[in-house]
């Protein structure tokens, strides 16, 4: 507990940083009238809206394993499932390679991605991703996974053949720094490619980053309501400038679209950022949501298809209703998350042999003897 005295001291230290900073805020409501664009009205449209999430390990609790083994899957709203495999920080990434892409045939949406791109390996692929005999760092599955996902919207993009106009969502913005040199540029390239082949047959599929956080709108949020920016009784969405995004990132380059003035290629963004508001209400909240650069043009009509389902989305409000779906979808909770469990504890049992009943033994001892502190 802090006693009054030092309570009281901080608090007029905090009054007097506050009112110092208040130059700060001063230039922020400057910068947003500056780069945020004015607020446009939403009109309603009717798309189809298909989103795709992936899920791991890492968001899927497992009680015992001693091995982190991590699950990749991806599934769509419509509960179509991609990708489901389970890898572990130590699995070999020659093998994990061959799995996808071998002798140039490719196997899976992962191994066409990396076909299209001109790699064999995932160390090719991904910096992230040491190349054997270097001891990789454990955070390689996650870099693993974000590939998996975008080669799964890539494999989307170009290979399915759409009924009527879709509009396909991604969960977060449309940039990625996992890709080595300009591999993510000549994925754009690729998916855009691919959607002029689609709009040539008379279908329009657009693809658009959804995010639920963004640096860019939590620096700024308290200078957009003093100045009034989105408070509008209808959904609106507002044009973000690059020089807002650039001010909210550490690295520039996070937010360069297309060349810059040195001409040096834009390496790790395929979308322009917009903030919107699906609600018809002043506070209703306000996402971060990147267009494809070549999509700026049919912006009313994206943001207008999200609309009815945004609408709807539940459990929470005004977020599209379809990447909810999918992350309902991708989550392995209760029944599925008991069997994923169980096979886990089979495949460490046969691998221990003789030595199997330690892990009965195990059962018996209280795994976090310290939590009975809260009890």
């Amino acid at each position: 507990m802090i006693d009054p005295e030092s309570m009281a001291q901080l608090r007029e230290e905090l009054r007097e940083r506050m009112v110092e900073d208040r130059k700060l805020l001063e230039e922020l409501r400057t910068e947003v009238r500056s780069g945020l664009g004015d607020a446009r009205r939403i009109m309603p449209r009717h798309t189809t809206a298909v989103s795709l999430v992936g899920t791991d390990g890492g968001n899927n609790r497992i009680e015992f394993d001693p091995f982190m083994a991590q699950l990749i899957r991806v599934v769509d709203s419509s509960n179509n499932e991609y990708c489901l495999e389970v890898v572990t920080p130590t699995t070999d990434l020659t093998k994990l390679s061959k799995r996808h892409l071998e002798d140039g045939t490719a196997k899976t949406p992962l191994g066409k991605m990396m076909k299209f791109l001109g790699v064999n390996f995932l160390w090719e692929l991904s910096p992230m991703i040491k190349k054997p005999p270097a001891t990789p760092a454990p955070s390689w599955v996650q870099v693993y996974r974000e590939l998996t996902e975008w080669a799964v919207l890539f494999s989307l993009v170009r290979e399915k053949d759409y009924g009527t106009d879709t509009v396909i969502v991604w969960d977060g913005l449309l940039r990625s720094k996992v890709f080595a040199t300009i591999l993510f540029a000549e994925l754009r390239k690729g998916v855009e490619e691919a959607l002029r082949v689609h709009k040539a047959r008379r279908r329009n599929i657009y693809v658009v980053g959804v995010a639920k956080h963004s640096k860019v709108l939590q620096r700024y949020r308290l200078a957009m309501m003093l100045e009034g920016a989105m408070r509008c009784e209808y959904p609106c969405y507002a044009d973000v400038s690059r020089e807002l995004e650039q001010n909210a990132y550490v690295w520039s380059e996070y937010a360069r679209g297309g060349e810059v003035e040195t001409g040096e290629v834009n390496k790790f963004v395929a979308g322009k950022m917009f903030f919107v508001k699906f609600g018809g209400r002043p506070r209703d909240p306000i996402w971060p949501v990147d267009l494809l650069e070549s999509q700026l043009s049919d912006a009313q009509i994206i943001f207008g298809s999200l609309l009815a389902d945004a609408i709807e989305g539940f459990p929470v409000p005004f977020y599209p209703r379809c990447l909810q779906r999918a992350h309902e979808n991708a989550a392995l909770v209760d029944f599925d998350m008991d069997i994923l469990q169980q096979g886990i504890v089979n495949s460490i049992r046969e691998s221990l042999g003789e030595n199997a009943p330690v892990l009965d033994e195990l059962a018996l001892i209280d795994a976090d003897p310290a939590g009975k502190r809260y009890g």
